[in-house]
């Protein structure tokens, strides 16, 4: 499947088919697209509960991409008309996919890794202006990077409104992943410091929290578990190959088994922004907390909050149940940051945290060398990598199978195949 993207791309040119790319709609669901594309619902019913749960992943204002058919134009059927579906892309996360594709007369589901470049660059610029609107400007619009670099800095002790002036300086090591000619995902910060008036500030990412170089956690969100002493009986997991089965797996959360009924609390401060049934969740409520952070509740019994209403940590929200596509009761979390999800244990904890032993002495070694990079950064003034955002799939496959179409060839770039 290395190049099944390309592949689609020469049969849309060769046959007449057109690449399509399309943005997910709210309220949306993967079986509401096959009844109004004409695909036998039986694709869907077919599934087994984890594929069918991990259909309810796709969430609203994805990019997917699609290979239509719209037959002989001069046609008045309803297949010239609105066109038939020969292939659908539907990223579930930022490592899967949902592929559908007609196999002759039948249509076909399967769940295959998504394919991209991830970018490793490093640059460093000298300030006229707030960091957002200089690292915005030098990359030529990136603004998930300018986006992600302030919110590192959100609790360091330094005011980006206050302490910047002309003449100070950044850099930042960063890693970012690029699909089709097009940024996917968020950037992720390696590591960034910023030098003001002769102070240098240092944010450092590790095991994907922020720390300041002492090792003090930087991160101001925590979450408590929203079920009180139950037991784990799924872990998360973005992607996996099952040996027996053949194919891809993933479980975007984690499962508290508990018996029906029991309470679940909010795991953190937020607004409800969503309370009712989503596909193979059941009842689920979705809370909006800051930073970008958001929470899922799923396979509820009973929805105790409305839409709108703002809830404290700790506030009762639901019931444990088992509706939806679930084989007994407990309670299915998941925790998204900015659209994407992450492993919610990761963040379940009461305070800051500050490293010790041997995790201080890892994070101590990688801060060094990347200390050193970052002066090497500001040093040599090194420019950012330009990327060029196409939105066109013939622009991008100019370049080549290995996709260096997108990317500014005067500059290096390491490629990374998922």
């Amino acid at each position: 499947m290395r190049y099944f993207i390309l592949i689609l791309f020469f049969l849309g040119i060769s046959f007449g088919a057109v690449v399509e790319k399309k943005v997910w709609q709210s309220g949306d669901t993967l079986l509401g697209y096959l009844i109004k594309h004409n695909i036998p619902t039986k694709l869907y019913y077919d599934l087994d509960d984890e594929e069918k749960e991990l259909t309810g992943e796709i969430r609203a204002g994805v990019t997917y991409y699609r290979v239509m058919d719209y037959g002989n134009k001069k046609e008045t059927n309803a297949t010239a008309r609105n066109g038939q579906i020969l292939h659908l892309l539907i990223p579930v996360n930022e490592e899967l996919q949902i592929h559908v594709f007609k196999d002759g007369d039948k249509y076909r589901f399967e769940l295959i890794p998504i394919h991209y470049q991830k970018i490793e660059d490093g640059f460093s610029l000298e300030l006229d202006c707030s960091p957002y609107i200089a690292i915005k400007k030098a990359t030529e619009g990136n603004d998930r990077l300018a986006g992600e670099f302030v919110r590192a800095f959100r609790n360091a002790p330094i005011d980006f409104c206050r302490n910047i002036h002309s003449g100070d300086k950044l850099a930042i090591l960063y890693e970012q992943k690029f699909r089709l000619g097009d940024f996917f995902g968020m950037p992720r910060i390696k590591a960034g410091v910023v030098e003001a008036l002769g102070k240098k500030y240092y944010v450092f990412n590790y095991q994907e929290r922020y720390y300041d170089e002492k090792g003090r956690e930087l991160e101001t969100f925590f979450l408590i578990r929203p079920v009180r002493h139950a037991r784990i009986t799924s872990r998360f997991t973005r992607k996996r190959w099952h040996p027996i089965l053949h194919k891809y797996r993933a479980h975007l959360g984690v499962d508290f088994g508990a018996p029906r009924g029991t309470h679940v609390y909010a795991a953190g401060n937020g607004r409800v922004i969503f309370s009712g049934r989503k596909g193979g969740y059941g009842n689920v409520i979705i809370i909006a907390h800051a930073d970008g952070y958001r929470t899922l509740y799923a396979h509820l019994q009973k929805r105790l909050v409305r839409r709108g209403r703002r809830v404290k940590q700790g506030s009762l929200i639901g019931l444990v149940g088992s509706t939806g596509l679930s084989t007994g009761p407990h309670l299915h979390f998941g925790l998204y940051k900015n659209g994407r999800a992450i492993n919610p244990l990761s963040v379940v904890k009461i305070t800051k945290s500050k490293l010790k032993g041997k995790r201080l002495k890892m994070f101590r070694a990688m801060t060094k060398r990347y200390k050193n990079e970052l002066e090497k950064l500001i040093q040599s003034q090194k420019q950012p990598l330009t990327i060029r955002v196409t939105h066109e799939m013939m622009e991008y496959f100019k370049g080549g199978e290995d996709g260096k179409g997108g990317i500014d060839q005067n500059r290096t770039n390491s490629s990374n195949g998922a």
